[in-house]
């Protein structure tokens, strides 16, 4: 796990507008969400899904309860300057600490509309014998992390983060499921 050494820099967050984002891709995140939950993939119901939205994301917000998550559960993201590390976003709640990595993810990589992140030691470790590894343990929500997924995401489209979790990648949120669903039954 992270040291308790690293610290974690958050990033601020300036609310275009405190309305419910009404995207109709929502409805597709809240049920892959609950999809997830019920095959119990993770041990602590950790984990975040983004889905590319023209030149905005979508993200789950922080501390959302997985089982009922519904559409004020979902941030909608309009930019991210990572110099100044500020987020300008749609929504009631605050985003999740990977926005940021999932920003720069989704506006690195033409190949990318949807990102599945599932957080945990033990996710890293069952995934870490199937899966290319981030080099470097890194801060959540960091540049520095962003770079190492990114240099890793070149060999696959799913990765362990070192110590961490597993992150998935695909032009659609469909791929990115399959991808999570064929490396859980393979890692079981």
């Amino acid at each position: 796990m992270i040291g308790n050494n690293l610290t974690i820099i958050p990033f601020q967050t300036f609310f275009v507008s405190r309305e419910i984002s009404n995207c109709p891709l929502i409805a597709d995140i809240i049920k892959l969400s609950k999809k997830i939950d019920e095959l119990g993939i993770t041990d602590n119901k950790d984990y975040s899904i983004s889905l590319a939205y023209g030149k905005r994301i979508l993200i789950n917000a922080k501390n959302v309860n997985i089982e009922s998550m519904n559409q004020q559960d979902i941030i909608e993201i309009v930019d991210y300057d990572p110099v100044k590390n500020i987020i300008l976003a749609i929504g009631k709640k605050d985003p999740c600490i990977e926005t940021p990595v999932h920003w720069l993810i989704h506006h690195a990589r033409d190949d990318v509309n949807a990102i599945i992140q599932l957080n945990g030691g033990k996710v890293a470790k069952r995934l870490s014998k199937n899966l290319p590894i981030t080099e470097k343990e890194c801060p959540s929500g960091t540049l520095e992390l962003a770079k190492e997924v990114l240099k890793t995401l070149r060999a696959s489209k799913k990765i362990v983060i070192k110590n961490r979790g597993g992150l998935f990648v695909g032009i659609s949120l469909k791929e990115a499921e399959d991808l999570v669903l064929k490396i859980y039954g393979e890692s079981k």
